[in-house]
């Protein structure tokens, strides 16, 4: 039996935000990961942000690039959660691409194409958006769902961790990773 003073073994008592609510506070790396108290890390996105939808895009855009797709990840679930009803489905799409990605960087690839696959049948749904627009917020519906097909499938053949920024979506044109 351990005499820590916390209600863990460590004896740390949980880590809490400002508001209370628990908070694992510890460091994390580039994909997101956990890394040891005191480790130096990659700063963590700021959770709860309202932002504009192309701002979220431009945003998202950039952390892709950087290969932090994790820290996308929570650009996009801040839309999800504070953007119109009509719209969830495309930001959690969105998000779902972007912990695929997350995953096939850490090297997990049946996760990774899961979850490539998943947010890919989310954002196809986008194809014929409100009003017949295919590119909500200039987003390249078909663009991004390809990139996301092939990344799964090279994802499960190769069974190797892939490099995060070379493979990162453009998901306004271009040429994806």
């Amino acid at each position: 039996m351990s005499t820590a003073s916390g209600p863990y073994d460590s004896g740390r008592d949980r880590d809490r935000d400002e508001e209370g609510r628990a908070r694992n506070q510890r460091p994390r790396d580039g994909l997101g990961r956990p890394l040891p108290y005191g480790a130096d890390g990659v700063a963590r996105q700021p959770e709860g942000v309202v932002r504009a939808p192309g701002e979220s895009v431009a945003e998202a855009q950039a952390l892709l690039d950087a290969g932090r797709p994790f820290h996308a990840h929570e650009v996009f679930e801040d839309a999800w959660k504070s953007g119109p009803e009509a719209e969830r489905g495309l930001w959690k799409g969105l998000a779902q691409l972007a912990v695929g990605l997350t995953h096939a960087a850490r090297g997990n690839p049946t996760g990774g194409a899961r979850l490539l696959r998943r947010g890919a049948g989310a954002v196809a749904a986008w194809r014929a958006a409100p009003g017949g627009q295919a590119r909500p917020y200039g987003i390249e519906v078909a663009e991004v769902v390809r990139w996301a097909e092939e990344l799964a499938e090279l994802v499960e053949r190769e069974a190797a961790p892939v490099d995060a920024a070379a493979h990162a979506p453009r998901l306004r044109g271009g040429t994806a990773g």
